[in-house]
């Protein structure tokens, strides 16, 4: 199992008994189906070849098929995808309010992402300590707004030590990608609960209110028997790759709901009659802030009516 990724070397675990090795890559490989930068991500499950069992070195000849994958657009290779993680149990989100401020579109896009493979999705909105009164309010409504559609939330503080037990045992068992903009205190979060790791944190900058990226590349860790973290890299963007307007539709759990109710089967849900989805949003059972994020991920923010 790959547990950690540096672009041309691979830390690979031995699922039998847990010895690391180094490995590289045999040649090139290419992803059946995929435009990548990565064909290897944290969670893949490999074969290799022993190089030097002295130095603990390794060429990887194989990748096993994928249960799941986790992937955004690449913000370096035009049309290519970057794989974030592989075989997860639960895709995680660390959300903050404020210091730095996690956008509605940006969670909307990571549940998008995550839909593809129906990956559990839970999103953790960290650093209660620094909300003041009349934040909660809007904390609690979109806890009920994600709840209802199926994703689990997690109020929590690791100053005030609030939520700290519900997130460690979200966690046990299973393996969990940790996502989230830097700064919003994902190391953090982890320490608490298992200090012995000791990730790298480091403060959000007052300047630009926004994170300094501490952790360089995605790494797999141990936290307890069959209780695995991916720790990724704090995402400033999160681009959908290679997705159609149907495809965002679909992912959108209560867009998915009124898939035969609009009057074309083709509809795009922004300009065309008869469309479900916008009556939907205008009665209110669909969030507007929902809606706005797709039309975001469609490009159709322009031609609302």
């Amino acid at each position: 199992m790959v547990t950690r990724s540096t672009g041309s070397w691979y830390d690979v675990r031995e699922i039998a008994d847990g010895h690391i090795w180094q490995c590289r890559l045999k040649g090139k490989f290419k992803v059946l189906g995929l435009k990548v930068t990565n064909p290897i991500a944290v969670g893949d499950q490999v074969r290799f070849e022993v190089e030097d069992s002295n130095e603990n070195f390794g060429i990887i000849s194989e990748i096993l098929p994928r249960e799941n994958y986790v992937i955004r657009s690449s913000v370096h290779k035009t049309g290519h995808g970057h794989l974030i993680a592989a075989n997860v149990d639960q895709a995680i989100l660390i959300a903050t309010l404020v210091f730095p401020k996690t956008s509605l579109g940006f969670i909307d896009r990571f549940l998008v992402a995550i839909e593809t493979f129906r990956i559990p999705g839970v999103i953790i909105f960290n650093k209660l300590d620094l909300l003041s009164e009349e934040f909660y309010p809007f904390l609690q409504e979109l806890m009920d707004l994600y709840s209802g559609l199926g994703y689990q939330c997690l109020a929590t503080s690791a100053i005030e030590k609030e939520g700290l037990e519900e997130f460690e045992g979200l966690l046990k068992g299973k393996t969990s990608l940790l996502s989230g903009h830097s700064g919003v205190g994902k190391s953090t979060l982890v320490n608490v609960i298992a200090p012995t790791l000791d990730l790298r944190t480091q403060e959000v900058s007052s300047f630009a209110n926004k994170g300094v990226h501490t952790t360089t590349f995605a790494s797999m860790f141990e936290l307890s028997e069959d209780t695995f973290i991916i720790d990724t890299p704090g995402i400033k963007e999160l681009g959908l790759a290679d997705m159609n307007a149907e495809e965002i539709a679909h992912s959108f759990p209560e867009m998915r709901a009124l898939l035969n109710a609009c009057k074309f089967n083709n509809c795009r849900h922004i300009n065309e009659p008869g469309c479900a989805v916008k009556e939907h949003v205008q009665e209110g059972t669909i969030a507007l802030s929902r809606y706005e994020s797709y039309l975001s991920m469609v490009g159709g923010a322009d031609n609302r009516k």
